[in-house]
């Protein structure tokens, strides 16, 4: 026998199984569009991942809730008020502070316009136009994502985060959510797809769209793949490709706010200041502690986040796969999690951006479990590696189902407001200059896009809560550029806020949980139902049932209260 043939058979024995589509050459070949290797080495078709995503994406329009009333008193409602001319304004919109950035609510607003010119009286058609559009833009950054990983590091991965992306609780919410911080989710999605196919510049530049025209905090996720685009492709292209981009939105922010504001204003800078230089005040708005990012990713992901957690663990295992681009990737969930987690004021909003991270770090684990038990000395898999590789789609089977568990259980539990609301448009027998009262339940008020033209205003009447809330934009003192005397930064109530005579309410929405006290439903000589429909009791259920949809213990073990539609009976009907 020959050294070189002995050569050969040892160097073909140490190498790893090529099964998994990792090695070298097969890489190799993905990488190079010209390259000769078969149709399947080129990974994913565009076609299936925006198939897939685009029907799960229509599905979130249609049905997703509405998880955070900042959603609806600082986009919504503004949003409304620039089609219709009412809705709602929060003191950060008040020209006195203006934190929020209407460049944001006018790119949206290229979809919502035409549709109310095409709908007209029908606004919730409007409402679920710009919902799928925000689908859209989810599925178009998502498609990429996918298609660049399979280019990068196979199919069996990029269908992993494929059914991640479609499947997962969190990314179905946060995909047709109207914040900024899904619109980061969006960029980021972007900018790490177009660093994996080493288009460097796009990603620059895709980074600086998320930070400005999304979420100025954001930042910090966009950093890793940011800085070795720099170092990877060309520092001059690449630095004046992100520098034209921020300098374009920056000029564009500052002339909408101008315009909307009255004055010279930068509502980008005046966020920042608030929340960072000046110290800010967002704790005002409630606190949570250390863990409440983690509790909440698991809500969410469930075991996936843990996984996505392992991520680091898996890198020393898959060093020749995922390292060092995957790893740069993936690197802002970690960056994210310290970060947000150190700050006193929460919310389950702020952690949108890392959620397409998530599902490709959790999907990068359980592709490389064969790994913890591969022996790069033997070509022969071990019993252990045979069984690894079985449970691969077991457990990626688990974690769809948990998620979907997740998802159905919160459509049913809580999507009572948004079609109680959606009953207001077929009661005008009401009368024209009807009011709608909200008591308890303004914070799940679904925007002025669910209130019919009868009704000439929605007001809120007390019921204890001692925040600011949103008053009706002021078109006297000036609309967009008013900055009126009862608006403060210190979530104080203001004289007014509140309708003092309730007699004056036609129409009235409010939860009733059965409690031992009373509710306003509950007085028939005074009101009587149009709608009610079931709510969770989110008190009285066990966190398990009400948190996941398990057949025939759901409905059994949870609580449920009535979410009502009231009518003021008149005198004659009393």
């Amino acid at each position: 026998m020959s050294l070189s043939s002995a050569r050969q058979r040892r160097a073909t024995a140490a190498s790893p199984p090529t099964d998994d589509g990792y090695a070298k050459d097969a890489k190799d070949r993905r990488r190079r569009p010209g390259g000769d290797g078969d149709s399947e080495d080129e990974g994913i078709k565009w076609f299936l991942p925006f198939l897939a995503l685009g029907l799960l994406r229509h599905m979130s329009a249609s049905s997703n809730l509405i998880h955070d009333c900042d959603e609806v008193f600082n986009y919504w409602e503004p949003l409304h008020f620039l089609l219709y001319r009412s809705g709602f304004q929060t003191w950060e919109y008040s020209s006195d502070f203006a934190l929020r950035s209407y460049l944001y609510l006018f790119f949206h607003a290229l979809v919502a316009g035409p549709a109310s010119l095409i709908f007209g009286e029908h606004k919730v058609r409007v409402f679920y136009s710009v919902r799928i559009f925000l689908g859209l833009i989810s599925t178009i950054t998502e498609t990429v994502l996918v298609v660049a990983l399979s280019r990068r590091y196979g199919k069996r991965l990029a269908c992993y985060v494929l059914a991640m992306l479609c499947l997962s609780s969190g990314c179905f919410f946060a995909s047709t959510s109207f914040l900024p911080s899904s619109f980061s989710m969006y960029a980021v999605t972007l900018s790490s797809a177009l660093f994996l196919l080493e288009k460097y510049a796009g990603a620059v530049s895709v980074a600086a769209a998320g930070v400005i025209l999304g979420w100025p905090f954001s930042i910090l996720v966009f950093l890793p793949v940011t800085v070795y685009s720099l170092i990877r492709g060309s520092f001059r292209r690449v630095f004046l490709s992100g520098f034209v981009t921020s300098l374009c939105f920056l000029v564009l922010s500052f002339v909408a706010d101008y315009y909307c504001y009255g004055r010279l204003t930068f509502s980008v800078f005046n966020l920042l200041k608030y929340n960072v230089i000046g110290g800010g005040e967002s704790h005002l708005y409630g606190t949570e502690g250390f863990s409440f990012y983690f509790r909440n990713g698991f809500n969410n992901f469930n075991f996936a986040f843990i996984l996505a957690l392992l991520f680091l663990g898996v890198v020393p295992f898959a060093r020749k796969k995922y390292a060092p681009d995957l790893l740069i990737v993936v690197s802002p969930v970690y960056i994210w999690l310290a970060f947000m987690s150190l700050q006193a004021h929460k919310e389950e909003r702020f952690l949108y951006p890392i959620y397409s991270l998530i599902c490709v770090a959790a999907a990068a684990v359980i592709d490389s479990l064969p790994d913890f038990f591969h022996d790069k000395y033997s070509s022969d898999q071990s019993i252990f590696e045979k069984i690894a590789k079985g449970l691969r789609p077991l457990i990626l089977g688990f974690i769809l189902c948990a998620s979907h568990s997740r998802t159905f259980s919160m459509l049913n539990g809580y999507g009572a407001p948004l079609q109680i609301y959606q009953h207001l448009e077929h009661h005008d027998d009401t009368g024209p200059g009807s009011i709608l009262c909200v008591g308890s339940e303004w914070h799940r008020y679904p925007s002025s896009f669910f209130i019919p033209s009868y009704i000439s205003e929605v007001r809120w009447i007390d019921d204890g809560f001692r925040g600011l809330l949103p008053f009706p934009f002021n078109e006297t003192l000036g609309g967009t550029t008013a900055a009126p005397s009862y608006f403060n930064n210190k979530n104080k109530a203001a004289e007014g806020q509140y309708l003092k005579d309730i007699g004056a309410c036609n129409l009235l929405v409010e939860l009733d949980l059965r409690r031992p006290y009373p509710s306003r439903g509950s007085d028939l000589s005074t009101w009587e139902a149009l709608a009610a429909l079931p709510f969770l009791d989110r008190e009285l259920s066990p966190a398990l049932y009400r948190s996941f949809f398990i057949p025939y213990r759901w409905q059994q073990n949870n609580v449920f209260g009535l979410y009502k539609l009231l009518r003021r009976l008149h005198p004659d009907h009393a």
